[in-house]
């Protein structure tokens, strides 16, 4: 792979995030919860026993994609720990740093030195082609938040490392739209499987029938599925 492309001016260590973002909840949770506990038993009881949190966005699109990125095919657990150590390699600390990740901070490291925070070839590949795209200025971020969910699923494909599951993490964790139903994801349908199923195999087509009732909130539902899974919830 041919080395990182270097921008000017230079971001420096100090400049690898900037100020921090305050975590926001969607406007239409509590809403949401209502919805779904009037509608599904289990989401009754899941909201019940975790009801005090909520989906959180830090509101910074760069950010939420490249955390996607890391956490492909891993654990939360696994995620967060090389997210952490990312961080440290772009010179920020991550017990203070908690601002957004700048694109042009990530291009100036070489693709070694990317790889000393554990990840693999592949995923710096793509955490450079993401920076890339930011940098220089070929997504529409500006247009997002009037697109629809499959236009931006749509745009965000393009770039290497995402695919739909990537997307749609996006969808939930930065745009927080209220109904994605990401039947890719291996915690959904085991989620699912325990709390409907005693178990037992789920194919996506019973997922998809399981989250009809909690349309128009089907974000929401995969959240409590995920909190079901692992109480931590995780933040992009």
């Amino acid at each position: 792979m041919p080395g990182a492309v270097k921008p000017s001016p230079k971001a420096g260590p100090s400049e690898a995030v900037v100020s921090a973002l305050e975590l926001v909840t969607p406007p239409y949770w509590q809403e949401a919860c209502k919805h779904l506990s009037k509608r599904d038993r289990v989401m009754r009881k899941l909201i019940a026993d975790h009801g005090s949190a909520g989906l959180q966005s830090r509101g910074d699109a760069f950010t939420t994609l490249a955390r996607s990125i890391v956490g492909q095919q891993i654990s939360v657990k696994a995620a967060q720990s090389v997210w952490e150590k990312l961080l440290r390699v772009m010179g920020a600390d991550p017990e203070v740093d908690r601002g957004p990740l700048l694109p042009s901070a990530m291009l100036v490291k070489t693709s070694e030195e990317l790889r000393l925070a554990g990840l693999s070839a592949r995923k710096v590949e793509y955490l450079l082609d993401l920076a890339r795209h930011f940098h220089e200025e070929k997504v529409h971020v500006a247009q997002w938040q009037e697109m629809d969910d499959e236009a931006i699923i749509d745009e965000l494909v393009d770039i290497r490392g995402i695919g739909r599951w990537t997307a749609e993490m996006f969808l939930i964790f930065h745009l927080m739209r209220p109904n994605v139903l990401p039947l890719d994801d291996l915690g959904l349908i085991k989620g699912i499987s325990q709390s409907y199923f005693s178990g037992e195999p789920v194919s996506r087509a019973e997922a998809r029938d399981v989250a009809e009732a909690w349309s128009p909130f089907r974000t929401v539902g995969t959240w409590y599925l995920w909190r079901s899974l692992d109480p931590l919830p995780v933040a992009y």
